[in-house]
C-alpha cells in the first residue's frame, strides 16, 4: 500500500495483520479523493477515521492538505500500525490517535469536520451512527449500498468491485 498523492505520495503505508481489518484499495482511495478534492472537502478540513485500520484514509487526507486528522480504533494492533505509519510519514505534528469505540469520539466531531467510515462488513448500525455525525461531509465505504439518513445527501456514489462508496454532505445544521 502506498499514499497515492499528495506531499507523501509514494510512500509506503503497511497494513495490520488482522483478518477483519481490509485496507481501501489504493486506486478506489485515489477515486475517493480526486471526488473530495473537486467538491473542496480537503484543504483545511479535520478529517475523522473512525475505524481507521491502517489509518489510509487518513492518512491519504493529510498527504492531500487535511488541516489535522484523527484516527480511531478499538483494536491495539491497528493503533500500534497507525502510529508507525504517522512516524514514518512525519505527521505526527497533524494527527491524534485515539485507542478507544467510534461513539466515544462522535461528540468531537465538528460541524465543518469529514467523516471516514470503513468499518467492517459486519457493521450494522448506520442509521445511528450517520444520525449522531455532526460532521459536513461523510465518507462511506461499504459492501452494500447505504441508505442516508435525513439529513445526509449523496452527492457521489460509486461502485469499485465488490466495494461501494458513498460521499454524502448533511443537508441540515444539528439544531
Amino acid at each position: 500500500m502506498r499514499i497515492v498523492s499528495g506531499i507523501a505520495k509514494g510512500r509506503k503505508i503497511i497494513p495490520p495483520q488482522i483478518e477483519d481489518v481490509r485496507p481501501t484499495k489504493d486506486r478506489v482511495r485515489e477515486a475517493v479523493f480526486n471526488s473530495l478534492t473537486s467538491f473542496d472537502l480537503i484543504e483545511g478540513r479535520h478529517f475523522f477515521d473512525l475505524f481507521a485500520g491502517s489509518g489510509a484514509l487518513g492518512l491519504e487526507a493529510l498527504s492531500r492538505g487535511a488541516k489535522r486528522a484523527t484516527f480511531v480504533d478499538h483494536q491495539k494492533a491497528c493503533i500500534d500500525v497507525i502510529c508507525e505509519n504517522i512516524a514514518t510519514l512525519d505527521f505526527r505534528d497533524i494527527a491524534e490517535v485515539k485507542h478507544c469505540d467510534y461513539l466515544q469520539i462522535v461528540e468531537s466531531i465538528g460541524e465543518h469536520d469529514v467523516a471516514l467510515l470503513d468499518p467492517p462488513y459486519t457493521f450494522l448500525d448506520w442509521d445511528g451512527l450517520l444520525e449522531s455525525l455532526p460532521a459536513e461531509a461523510v465518507v462511506i465505504e461499504s459492501e452494500r449500498e447505504i441508505l442516508l439518513p435525513e439529513p445526509w445527501t449523496s452527492i457521489k456514489a460509486k461502485k469499485y468491485g465488490s466495494t461501494f462508496v458513498v460521499i454524502a454532505k448533511r443537508t441540515r445544521t444539528i439544531p
